[in-house]
Parts: C-alpha cells; sequence; structure tokens
C-alpha cells in the first residue's frame, strides 16, 4: 500500500483465493479497474493450504506405493523411509512457483493488491487497515475455514488439515474424524507413508454425497489396503495424553492413536465482515445469491465457499469469470451446479459429475431412468496399472446420459469428457462413435458408452 494506490475502482474483490483471483483477472481483461483486497497470500487455501499441497503429498504417497510393491512388477525396489522434511520442501516448491506465477499475472493485468484484513462498511466500500476504499461493484470471495465440532478444541495432537499439512514426521496411527473428500485423502497419504489409520464418519457411507456405488467400491478398496473405518457412528470425544489420543465414539467404543484429524468439513468465512450489517443476507454463515450470484444489495455478488453448494475451488474459480462478465455488462452462461466435476484423490480416486442415480431417480421419475457399470477389468491399461473399480453412467431412457461416476487408480483425469458429455447432454449414441485411443483407460468411456447404445463389444452377453 503506496501513497499513490487508488482510492475507487470499478470492482472490489475482498479475498484473494480462487473465486477471489479469477473475478479480479477477468474484470481486468475486460477493462475494469480492479482492487484485491487479501490479509494473507493471493491463491487462497487452495494453493497454500488445500488443493495444491494436499495433491502433492497424494503424489509422493503413490511413489511410496510404487516403491513397496514394485516386486508385483518385477521391479525389485524397497521402501527405505519417509523423509517428511524432503517431502514438505517438494510440496512446498510446488506451492512457491504456482505462487510466484500467480503473483506475476496479477501483476501484469495491473490488478491493485490491496494487503490487508478487509470489511464491508458500506453498499460500495471496504475498509482495509484504517484506509476506505469504494466500487462501482463489489465481490464477496473471503472463502472458508477448517470447521470443528462443538466442544472440539483444535490443539496440541488434534489438529486439521491445516496442521497436518506442516507435520515434520509420518505419524504411526491416526484416527480421521470425517469421511468426505478431506479425510479420506489424508487418510490414503497416511496409509501410504505406513501409518495405521482408522476413519470415523457419522453417516452411514464413506464419501457420503457420492453416488452409492462409489461409495461401497471405495469402502472395499480401502479394506484391502487396511484402512480401518467406522461408519454411522457419532463422535463423543477426545482425550489428550503425552502418548497420543483416546476417542471415545456414542457407541461405547475407544479408539487410541498418535494423533486425530478433525476433517469435518469446511466452514464460510463470513462473520465480523459487516456483510450482515450491511444488509447481505447471511443463513448459517453461507451468504444467500440468486442464480447470478447477487446478493440483492446494490451491486454486490459473492463467490465461491461462502456461496452455498459445493465447496470447489473450479467452482470458486468459475463463479469469478461469470460475476466479473456479469458486471462488465456481458451475458454469460449460467452454471449448472451438478455439472461441475468433482474428484477425490485417494488412492483409488473417485470422481464424477452429473447427478448420482437416486437424485436422477427423484427428477425423472424411477421407471424413466437406466444404469450401466462399465468393470475396468476389462480396460487394457487399468489392467497394466493394476487397477481396478469402474465408470457408472447414469441416464435418462431414450435420452442424454446425466451423470457419470468412476472410481480407480488415476480415473481423475477422465473427468474431462466425462463432464462434457453429461453438460453437452450427450446420447450414449453420440458417443459411441468417437473414437478413444487404445490402450488408455479413456477407452473405458467409450466402452461404456458402447455398451449404454446397446453394442458392447467387450462385454459377456
Amino acid at each position: 500500500m503506496t501513497e499513490s494506490t487508488p482510492r475507487s475502482f470499478d470492482l472490489l474483490v475482498l479475498g484473494g483465493g480462487s473465486g477471489g483471483y479469477a473475478a479480479a483477472l477477468r474484470a481486468a481483461q475486460l477493462g475494469l479497474t480492479v482492487g484485491l483486497v487479501e490479509e494473507s497470500k493471493v491463491g487462497g487455501t487452495c494453493l497454500h493450504n488445500g488443493c495444491i499441497p494436499t495433491k502433492a503429498l497424494l503424489h509422493a504417497a503413490e511413489l511410496a506405493d510404487n516403491a513397496r510393491e514394485g516386486s508385483k512388477f518385477g521391479v525389485n525396489a524397497t521402501l527405505d523411509s519417509i523423509d517428511m522434511t524432503v517431502v514438505n520442501q517438494y510440496k512446498q516448491g510446488v506451492v512457491d512457483r504456482l505462487y510466484k506465477g500467480l503473483q506475476g499475472l496479477i501483476k501484469s493485468r495491473k490488478v491493485t493488491v490491496i494487503e490487508g484484513h478487509g470489511t464491508l462498511v458500506g453498499p460500495d466500500a471496504v475498509e482495509v487497515r484504517g484506509e476506505r476504499y469504494t466500487a462501482k461493484s463489489i465481490v464477496l470471495a473471503t472463502g472458508s475455514y477448517a470447521r470443528s465440532l462443538p466442544g472440539l478444541e483444535i490443539g496440541g495432537r488434534v489438529m486439521t488439515s491445516d496442521q497436518a499439512l506442516g507435520l515434520d514426521t509420518v505419524p504411526k496411527s491416526v484416527i480421521v474424524l470425517g469421511g468426505g473428500v478431506i479425510g479420506v485423502e489424508f487418510a490414503s497419504v497416511w496409509k501410504s507413508f505406513g501409518s495405521d489409520v482408522t476413519i470415523v464418519e457419522a453417516l452411514p457411507h464413506l464419501v457420503p454425497n457420492e453416488d452409492e456405488v462409489l461409495s461401497k467400491g471405495l469402502e472395499r478398496a480401502f479394506r484391502r489396503r487396511k484402512i480401518d473405518y467406522k461408519l454411522g457412528v457419532r463422535f463423543q470425544g477426545v482425550e489428550q495424553t503425552d502418548a497420543g489420543v483416546k476417542v471415545s465414539l456414542e457407541d461405547g467404543t475407544v479408539l487410541e492413536a498418535d494423533l486425530l484429524l478433525v476433517a469435518v468439513g469446511r466452514g464460510p468465512r463470513t462473520s465480523g465482515l459487516g456483510y450482515e450489517e450491511q444488509g447481505v443476507r447471511v443463513d448459517r454463515g453461507f451468504v444467500l445469491t440468486d442464480e447470478n450470484l447477487h446478493t440483492g444489495v446494490a451491486n454486490i455478488y459473492a463467490v465461491g465457499d461462502i456461496v452455498p453448494g459445493l465447496q470447489l475451488a473450479h467452482r470458486g474459480f468459475q463463479q469469478g469469470i461469470f460475476v466479473a462478465e456479469t458486471i462488465a455488462g456481458l451475458s454469460p452462461q449460467k452454471i449448472v451446479e451438478s455439472g461441475i466435476p468433482r474428484v477425490t484423490y485417494c488412492e483409488p480416486e473417485v470422481a464424477s459429475v452429473g447427478v448420482t442415480e437416486a437424485q436422477a431417480k427423484e427428477i425423472h421419475g424411477d421407471d424413466a431412468v437406466e444404469t450401466l457399470e462399465y468393470n475396468l477389468g476389462g480396460n487394457g491399461k487399468s489392467q497394466i496399472l493394476a487397477t481396478q473399480g469402474f465408470i457408472k453412467l447414469v441416464r435418462v431412457k431414450d435420452g442424454p446420459v446425466v451423470g457419470v461416476h468412476m472410481l480407480g487408480a488415476r480415473v481423475g483425469e477422465q473427468i474431462g469428457e466425462a463432464q462434457l458429455i453429461v453438460n453437452w447432454e450427450a446420447h450414449p449414441e453420440d458417443v459411441a462413435p468417437l473414437v478413444h485411443a487404445h490402450p488408455t483407460q479413456n477407452e473405458a468411456m467409450g466402452e461404456a458408452h458402447l455398451a449404454l447404445a446397446g453394442k458392447p463389444l467387450h462385454a459377456h452377453d
């Protein structure tokens, strides 16, 4: 912040994470003057302590598994140890390179970065460190934080993903509270690094937001990996000792481990920022908007994790672009929530886009929906990778494919074609004639659609 920093803009963005910086960059590209308020580092949770560092850990975990299992492929390697200092250096190197690139991008687009904690103080004004900045339009993009449960204090051996990402040793044993995306990803990493892992999930399944067949498939895979889990049972309390943690569950079970990871989801970061004082409607911390992401107050919009729905970096990013284009007077295509791809990067990976079978039946009626599961056992590349899993397609009878659900190593890489199929409302007959390269896992997508179109070549009659 210098004397020459402008005080008024076409657009002020509160928060420099995936949603905020996307809005800022796109608005600047469209010729608007833009101020971006950020108290920490641009890039937000995703870049600094979310998606990017966790995926770096998962890559290191994959290499550990490869070394451990090399003899199955005739490659006699041994896994000596995991050096978390070097793992963390590698992880931080990835983050630093991306951060540097993002800073360069923001500078080259002439976005003014205002460092400090911003508060909404008027329908067109934000205050940062006692200075008032105004704008014709404002985008709220303050993101989310790692939630805990009422009465569950974070500290010491009880941690969220924020602290877990900075660990400099591999714990001997871990209890993971929460079997959603964050919980199963960390469970997967730690198991690969040699920890004993137990997941506790209050709902009946792991990754409970996915199609039930994916949840059950992941549970089978985790059982094979000797990742323990307790489903349908609630957490009661935790006691920290010098040696570790004692976790009690409502059914009377007591679990002991070195650490407890609290992975019960992320809460919207909206309190104490002046939103409600300025008339912005907030429900349980989330900012309520219309389908154009407008808050109903002046020219104030909201994007990303503070808006109810999927808490995904790429959703926030797309919403940021959408809002910037709307403010600039364009008419961007509305974002369909179910059409946003979702990937969980554990081993095996879980990837989906569109609606689940249960959701499709709710929308279209039980008799109007058909499904097909194509097993990766018939896919050459999946056999080479020694992965098990499947692709499940959900379609409206005589209509488009409305859901693609996948389980297996690297299936996250197939989500690109899957989202085109769902978002362009392709019928299986549209996909069947497309040529898929051999041998790739991508062929499984083609085979699944061939089968759903009534001409399965590799399926047993």
